[in-house]
Protein backbone atom coordinates (compact mmCIF):
# COMPACT_ATOMS: atom_id res chain seq x y z
CA UNK A 1 0.00 0.00 0.00
CA UNK A 2 1.66 3.49 -1.14
CA UNK A 3 1.79 5.73 1.40
CA UNK A 4 3.37 8.95 1.85
CA UNK A 5 6.74 9.56 4.98
CA UNK A 6 4.20 10.86 7.30
CA UNK A 7 3.53 8.99 10.17
CA UNK A 8 -0.55 8.34 11.05
CA UNK A 9 -0.87 10.43 13.19
CA UNK A 10 0.97 13.39 11.23
CA UNK A 11 -1.36 11.91 8.70
CA UNK A 12 -4.61 12.82 10.43
CA UNK A 13 -2.70 16.50 11.22
CA UNK A 14 -2.17 17.05 7.43
CA UNK A 15 -5.72 16.35 6.77
CA UNK A 16 -6.99 18.68 9.33
CA UNK A 17 -4.48 21.59 7.93
CA UNK A 18 -5.40 19.72 4.18
CA UNK A 19 -9.53 20.44 5.11
CA UNK A 20 -8.76 24.85 5.64
CA UNK A 21 -7.91 24.60 2.18
CA UNK A 22 -10.24 22.49 0.47
CA UNK A 23 -13.28 24.40 1.92
CA UNK A 24 -13.15 26.65 -0.55
CA UNK A 25 -13.67 24.68 -3.04
CA UNK A 26 -16.07 21.99 -1.42
CA UNK A 27 -16.31 18.23 -2.31
CA UNK A 28 -19.74 18.19 -3.40
CA UNK A 29 -20.07 16.41 -6.95
CA UNK A 30 -20.32 18.78 -10.05
CA UNK A 31 -21.71 18.34 -13.86
CA UNK A 32 -19.63 18.15 -16.30
CA UNK A 33 -20.40 19.24 -20.28
CA UNK A 34 -22.07 15.69 -20.98
CA UNK A 35 -24.66 16.21 -17.96
CA UNK A 36 -22.78 13.29 -16.36
CA UNK A 37 -22.19 14.53 -11.94
CA UNK A 38 -18.66 14.77 -12.08
CA UNK A 39 -17.17 12.49 -8.98
CA UNK A 40 -13.14 13.10 -8.13
CA UNK A 41 -11.15 9.68 -6.85
CA UNK A 42 -7.54 9.59 -5.87
CA UNK A 43 -6.30 6.25 -5.78
CA UNK A 44 -3.26 4.87 -3.26
CA UNK A 45 -1.28 4.06 -6.31
CA UNK A 46 -3.01 3.54 -9.53
CA UNK A 47 -0.48 1.76 -11.62
CA UNK A 48 -0.15 -1.13 -9.45
CA UNK A 49 -2.30 -4.23 -9.59
CA UNK A 50 -3.80 -4.38 -6.01
CA UNK A 51 -5.83 -1.23 -7.48
CA UNK A 52 -6.40 -1.60 -10.84
CA UNK A 53 -10.30 -2.15 -10.55
CA UNK A 54 -10.53 1.58 -10.36
CA UNK A 55 -8.47 1.99 -13.65
CA UNK A 56 -10.13 -0.81 -15.43
CA UNK A 57 -13.34 0.07 -14.68
CA UNK A 58 -12.65 3.30 -16.67
CA UNK A 59 -11.09 1.23 -19.57
CA UNK A 60 -13.96 -0.60 -19.40
CA UNK A 61 -16.37 2.49 -19.96
CA UNK A 62 -18.32 1.49 -16.67
CA UNK A 63 -18.74 4.56 -15.54
CA UNK A 64 -20.60 6.78 -17.78
CA UNK A 65 -22.54 3.53 -18.63
CA UNK A 66 -23.80 3.55 -14.98
CA UNK A 67 -23.95 7.72 -15.24
CA UNK A 68 -20.92 9.45 -13.89
CA UNK A 69 -17.88 11.17 -15.15
CA UNK A 70 -15.28 10.03 -12.65
CA UNK A 71 -12.23 12.06 -12.54
CA UNK A 72 -9.48 9.08 -11.17
CA UNK A 73 -5.74 10.47 -9.89
CA UNK A 74 -2.98 8.71 -8.05
CA UNK A 75 -1.33 9.91 -4.64
CA UNK A 76 2.60 10.65 -5.61
CA UNK A 77 5.16 9.85 -3.52
CA UNK A 78 6.19 12.19 -0.94
CA UNK A 79 3.10 13.98 -1.36
CA UNK A 80 -0.20 13.40 0.33
CA UNK A 81 -1.69 10.40 0.90
CA UNK A 82 -5.18 9.45 -0.83
CA UNK A 83 -6.35 8.70 2.23
CA UNK A 84 -5.33 12.33 3.37
CA UNK A 85 -7.03 14.07 0.72
CA UNK A 86 -10.07 12.59 0.97
CA UNK A 87 -11.01 13.06 4.52
CA UNK A 88 -9.33 16.78 3.85
CA UNK A 89 -12.02 17.36 0.81
CA UNK A 90 -9.59 17.22 -1.84
CA UNK A 91 -11.26 14.81 -3.47
CA UNK A 92 -14.87 13.01 -2.95
CA UNK A 93 -13.56 9.02 -2.71
CA UNK A 94 -10.99 7.17 -2.05
CA UNK A 95 -9.47 4.12 -3.77
CA UNK A 96 -7.56 3.17 -0.77
CA UNK A 97 -7.40 0.03 2.21
CA UNK A 98 -10.73 0.09 4.07
CA UNK A 99 -8.38 -0.43 7.05
CA UNK A 100 -8.00 3.98 7.24
CA UNK A 101 -12.19 4.14 8.12
CA UNK A 102 -10.86 2.22 11.75
CA UNK A 103 -7.87 5.24 12.23
CA UNK A 104 -10.22 7.90 11.16
CA UNK A 105 -12.48 6.78 13.24
CA UNK A 106 -10.14 6.95 16.17
CA UNK A 107 -9.31 10.54 15.23
CA UNK A 108 -13.05 11.55 15.39
CA UNK A 109 -13.48 11.61 11.54
CA UNK A 110 -16.54 9.84 9.67
CA UNK A 111 -14.77 7.94 6.19
CA UNK A 112 -16.85 5.14 5.49
CA UNK A 113 -16.17 2.23 3.02
CA UNK A 114 -18.61 1.86 0.70
CA UNK A 115 -17.77 -1.33 -1.66
CA UNK A 116 -15.31 -3.75 -1.00
CA UNK A 117 -12.99 -4.68 -4.11
CA UNK A 118 -10.16 -6.93 -2.63
CA UNK A 119 -9.91 -9.57 0.54
CA UNK A 120 -6.02 -9.51 0.99
CA UNK A 121 -3.79 -6.96 0.89
CA UNK A 122 -2.24 -8.03 -2.37
CA UNK A 123 1.57 -8.27 -0.94
CA UNK A 124 4.25 -10.61 -0.71
CA UNK A 125 7.30 -10.49 1.30
CA UNK A 126 10.04 -10.92 -1.29
CA UNK A 127 13.46 -11.94 0.59
CA UNK A 128 16.83 -12.00 -1.08
CA UNK A 129 18.03 -15.22 -2.41
CA UNK A 130 21.00 -15.46 0.75
CA UNK A 131 18.24 -13.88 3.45
CA UNK A 132 17.24 -17.87 4.91
CA UNK A 133 13.81 -15.78 5.64
CA UNK A 134 10.91 -18.39 5.59
CA UNK A 135 8.24 -16.96 7.57
CA UNK A 136 8.17 -13.70 9.82
CA UNK A 137 9.89 -15.68 12.71
CA UNK A 138 13.13 -14.82 10.60
CA UNK A 139 12.92 -11.56 10.72
CA UNK A 140 14.60 -11.54 14.11
CA UNK A 141 17.97 -9.73 13.91
CA UNK A 142 17.44 -8.63 10.40
CA UNK A 143 16.50 -5.47 8.47
CA UNK A 144 12.98 -5.64 6.65
CA UNK A 145 11.91 -3.21 3.98
CA UNK A 146 8.44 -1.80 3.58
CA UNK A 147 7.10 0.92 1.82
CA UNK A 148 7.53 4.06 4.81
CA UNK A 149 7.64 4.02 7.91
CA UNK A 150 3.79 4.09 9.69
CA UNK A 151 2.53 3.00 6.03
CA UNK A 152 -0.06 0.31 5.69
CA UNK A 153 3.81 -2.57 5.27
CA UNK A 154 4.85 -1.59 8.00
CA UNK A 155 1.90 -2.20 10.13
CA UNK A 156 1.35 -5.36 8.65
CA UNK A 157 5.62 -6.38 8.72
CA UNK A 158 5.04 -5.27 12.65
CA UNK A 159 1.72 -7.35 12.82
CA UNK A 160 3.10 -10.68 11.04
CA UNK A 161 6.09 -10.45 13.62
CA UNK A 162 4.18 -9.95 16.69
CA UNK A 163 1.94 -13.48 15.47
CA UNK A 164 5.69 -14.61 15.90
CA UNK A 165 6.34 -13.14 19.80
CA UNK A 166 8.80 -10.50 17.56
CA UNK A 167 8.56 -6.70 18.88
CA UNK A 168 10.21 -3.96 16.92
CA UNK A 169 13.18 -4.07 19.01
CA UNK A 170 13.95 -7.50 17.68
CA UNK A 171 14.62 -6.53 13.93
CA UNK A 172 14.93 -3.73 11.83
CA UNK A 173 12.47 -2.08 9.20
CA UNK A 174 13.44 0.66 6.68
CA UNK A 175 11.58 2.61 4.21
CA UNK A 176 12.48 1.74 0.65
CA UNK A 177 9.37 2.59 -1.15
CA UNK A 178 8.57 0.23 -4.18
CA UNK A 179 10.04 -0.60 -7.64
CA UNK A 180 13.35 0.27 -8.67
CA UNK A 181 14.03 1.39 -5.25
CA UNK A 182 13.09 -1.51 -3.20
CA UNK A 183 14.98 -3.76 -5.56
CA UNK A 184 18.27 -1.75 -5.67
CA UNK A 185 17.94 -2.47 -1.90
CA UNK A 186 17.49 -5.79 -1.68
CA UNK A 187 20.51 -6.14 -4.40
CA UNK A 188 22.93 -4.33 -2.21
CA UNK A 189 21.91 -6.13 1.11
CA UNK A 190 20.62 -3.30 2.62
CA UNK A 191 17.24 -5.40 3.44
CA UNK A 192 17.34 -8.71 3.93
CA UNK A 193 13.28 -8.77 2.89
CA UNK A 194 10.64 -6.20 2.00
CA UNK A 195 7.01 -6.01 1.57
CA UNK A 196 6.03 -5.55 -1.91
CA UNK A 197 3.09 -5.83 -4.63
CA UNK A 198 2.92 -6.47 -8.69
CA UNK A 199 4.37 -5.37 -10.62
CA UNK A 200 7.30 -4.95 -8.35
CA UNK A 201 6.58 -8.55 -7.24
CA UNK A 202 7.27 -9.67 -10.88
CA UNK A 203 10.42 -7.73 -11.88
CA UNK A 204 12.26 -8.83 -8.58
CA UNK A 205 11.55 -12.75 -9.58
CA UNK A 206 12.12 -12.45 -13.10
CA UNK A 207 15.59 -10.43 -11.91
CA UNK A 208 16.71 -13.46 -10.24
CA UNK A 209 17.53 -11.45 -6.72
CA UNK A 210 15.06 -12.76 -4.65
CA UNK A 211 11.53 -14.96 -3.77
CA UNK A 212 8.21 -14.64 -1.94
CA UNK A 213 8.44 -15.89 1.11
CA UNK A 214 5.42 -14.85 2.88
CA UNK A 215 2.17 -14.94 0.39
CA UNK A 216 -0.39 -11.91 1.53
CA UNK A 217 -1.53 -11.67 -2.10
CA UNK A 218 -4.44 -13.82 -1.93
CA UNK A 219 -7.26 -15.12 0.22
CA UNK A 220 -6.02 -18.07 1.10
CA UNK A 221 -2.76 -16.46 2.04
CA UNK A 222 -4.42 -13.84 3.74
CA UNK A 223 -6.48 -16.64 6.03
CA UNK A 224 -3.01 -18.48 6.85
CA UNK A 225 -0.84 -15.40 8.23
CA UNK A 226 -3.65 -12.86 9.36
CA UNK A 227 -6.35 -15.16 10.12
CA UNK A 228 -9.04 -14.30 7.93
CA UNK A 229 -9.96 -12.68 4.62
CA UNK A 230 -8.47 -9.04 4.99
CA UNK A 231 -10.08 -6.29 3.36
CA UNK A 232 -7.78 -4.33 1.55
CA UNK A 233 -8.87 -2.03 -1.56
CA UNK A 234 -12.14 -0.86 -0.76
CA UNK A 235 -14.21 2.70 -2.28
CA UNK A 236 -14.27 5.17 1.09
CA UNK A 237 -16.22 8.23 1.37
CA UNK A 238 -16.85 11.02 4.09
CA UNK A 239 -20.06 9.49 5.78
CA UNK A 240 -21.90 13.33 5.46
CA UNK A 241 -21.21 13.19 1.58
CA UNK A 242 -22.42 9.94 0.95
CA UNK A 243 -25.61 10.88 2.37
CA UNK A 244 -25.67 13.87 0.81
CA UNK A 245 -25.12 12.33 -2.62
CA UNK A 246 -26.61 8.90 -2.58
CA UNK A 247 -27.65 8.53 -6.11
CA UNK A 248 -24.07 9.59 -7.39
CA UNK A 249 -22.59 7.20 -5.00
CA UNK A 250 -24.75 4.38 -6.19
CA UNK A 251 -23.25 4.98 -9.73
CA UNK A 252 -19.87 4.70 -8.79
CA UNK A 253 -20.32 1.80 -6.73
CA UNK A 254 -22.92 -0.05 -9.56
CA UNK A 255 -19.71 0.75 -11.72
CA UNK A 256 -17.00 -0.97 -9.89
CA UNK A 257 -19.46 -3.96 -8.85
CA UNK A 258 -19.95 -4.71 -12.71
CA UNK A 259 -15.99 -4.33 -13.23
CA UNK A 260 -15.19 -7.17 -9.70
CA UNK A 261 -17.83 -9.29 -11.85
CA UNK A 262 -15.46 -8.41 -15.31
CA UNK A 263 -12.82 -9.45 -12.95
CA UNK A 264 -14.15 -13.15 -12.59
CA UNK A 265 -15.10 -13.75 -15.92
CA UNK A 266 -12.18 -12.73 -17.76
CA UNK A 267 -8.75 -14.01 -17.91
CA UNK A 268 -5.76 -11.85 -17.50
CA UNK A 269 -5.15 -10.83 -20.47
CA UNK A 270 -8.27 -9.53 -21.00
CA UNK A 271 -7.94 -7.28 -18.32
CA UNK A 272 -4.68 -6.30 -19.42
CA UNK A 273 -6.05 -5.19 -22.57
CA UNK A 274 -8.03 -2.65 -20.64
CA UNK A 275 -5.74 -0.96 -18.87
CA UNK A 276 -3.24 1.63 -19.97
CA UNK A 277 0.00 0.25 -21.96
CA UNK A 278 2.19 2.42 -19.69
CA UNK A 279 0.41 -0.03 -16.55
CA UNK A 280 1.10 -3.38 -18.13
CA UNK A 281 4.95 -2.87 -19.83
CA UNK A 282 7.71 -0.60 -18.84
CA UNK A 283 11.33 -0.47 -17.30
CA UNK A 284 10.22 -2.66 -14.75
CA UNK A 285 7.82 -5.29 -16.80
CA UNK A 286 6.78 -6.88 -19.90
CA UNK A 287 3.15 -7.07 -20.84
CA UNK A 288 3.75 -11.05 -20.81
CA UNK A 289 5.05 -10.08 -16.99
CA UNK A 290 2.10 -8.61 -16.36
CA UNK A 291 -0.37 -11.23 -17.56
CA UNK A 292 1.43 -13.73 -15.29
CA UNK A 293 1.61 -11.71 -12.05
CA UNK A 294 -2.05 -11.35 -12.50
CA UNK A 295 -3.33 -14.52 -13.45
CA UNK A 296 -1.09 -15.77 -10.16
CA UNK A 297 -2.27 -13.06 -7.54
CA UNK A 298 -6.45 -12.62 -9.34
CA UNK A 299 -8.16 -14.07 -6.35
CA UNK A 300 -7.20 -11.58 -3.73
CA UNK A 301 -10.15 -9.68 -6.04
CA UNK A 302 -13.84 -10.05 -4.38
CA UNK A 303 -16.14 -11.26 -7.00
CA UNK A 304 -19.45 -8.57 -5.63
CA UNK A 305 -17.64 -6.19 -3.90
CA UNK A 306 -19.32 -7.52 -0.24
CA UNK A 307 -17.66 -6.96 2.94
CA UNK A 308 -17.06 -10.72 3.50
CA UNK A 309 -18.36 -11.96 6.91
CA UNK A 310 -15.69 -11.06 9.65
CA UNK A 311 -13.30 -8.98 7.43
CA UNK A 312 -13.51 -5.82 9.14
CA UNK A 313 -12.84 -7.40 12.45
CA UNK A 314 -9.35 -9.29 10.69
CA UNK A 315 -8.65 -5.55 9.61
CA UNK A 316 -8.83 -4.27 13.25
CA UNK A 317 -6.88 -7.37 15.06
CA UNK A 318 -4.01 -6.94 12.67
CA UNK A 319 -4.03 -2.90 13.57
CA UNK A 320 -3.99 -3.60 17.38
CA UNK A 321 -1.62 -6.18 16.48
CA UNK A 322 0.27 -3.57 15.10
CA UNK A 323 -0.06 -1.16 18.01
CA UNK A 324 -2.45 1.46 16.22
CA UNK A 325 -5.26 1.01 18.10
CA UNK A 326 -5.80 3.32 21.25
CA UNK A 327 -9.46 3.82 21.25
CA UNK A 328 -12.79 1.23 20.92
CA UNK A 329 -13.98 1.01 17.54
CA UNK A 330 -17.51 0.61 16.45
CA UNK A 331 -17.14 -1.37 13.02
CA UNK A 332 -21.03 -1.21 11.90
CA UNK A 333 -20.03 2.18 11.54
CA UNK A 334 -16.71 1.94 9.30
CA UNK A 335 -18.39 0.39 6.36
CA UNK A 336 -22.15 -0.14 4.68
CA UNK A 337 -22.79 -2.67 1.84
CA UNK A 338 -26.42 -1.31 1.45
CA UNK A 339 -24.84 0.34 -1.94
CA UNK A 340 -23.29 -2.77 -3.09
CA UNK A 341 -26.42 -5.40 -2.49
CA UNK A 342 -28.07 -2.57 -5.05
CA UNK A 343 -25.93 -2.79 -7.70
CA UNK A 344 -25.55 -6.60 -7.64
CA UNK A 345 -29.35 -6.63 -7.89
CA UNK A 346 -28.74 -3.70 -11.10
CA UNK A 347 -26.34 -5.56 -12.58
CA UNK A 348 -27.68 -8.89 -12.46
CA UNK A 349 -31.47 -7.52 -13.67
CA UNK A 350 -29.13 -6.08 -16.63
CA UNK A 351 -27.26 -9.12 -17.62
Amino acid sequence: MKRTTFTRAASVAAAAALALTAAACGSSSTHSDNGLPTVTMMVGGIDKQIYLPYQLAEGLGYYKKYGVNMELSTEQQGGVGAEDALAAGQVNMGGVWYVHTIEFQQAGKNIISVAQLSGAPGEREMCANNSNVHSPADFKGKSVGVTDLGSGTDDLTTALAAQQKLTTKDFSRVGVGDGSTLISSLQRNRIACAMTTQPTVAAIEKKGVGYSAVDLATTSGAQKYLGGVYPAAGVLANGDWVNAHKDVVQKVVNALVDTMHYIHTHSAADIAAHMPPKFVSNDLITQADYIKALDQDKDQFLPDGMMPDGAAATALSVDRLAGKITKPVDLSKSYTNDFVIQANKTIGAGN
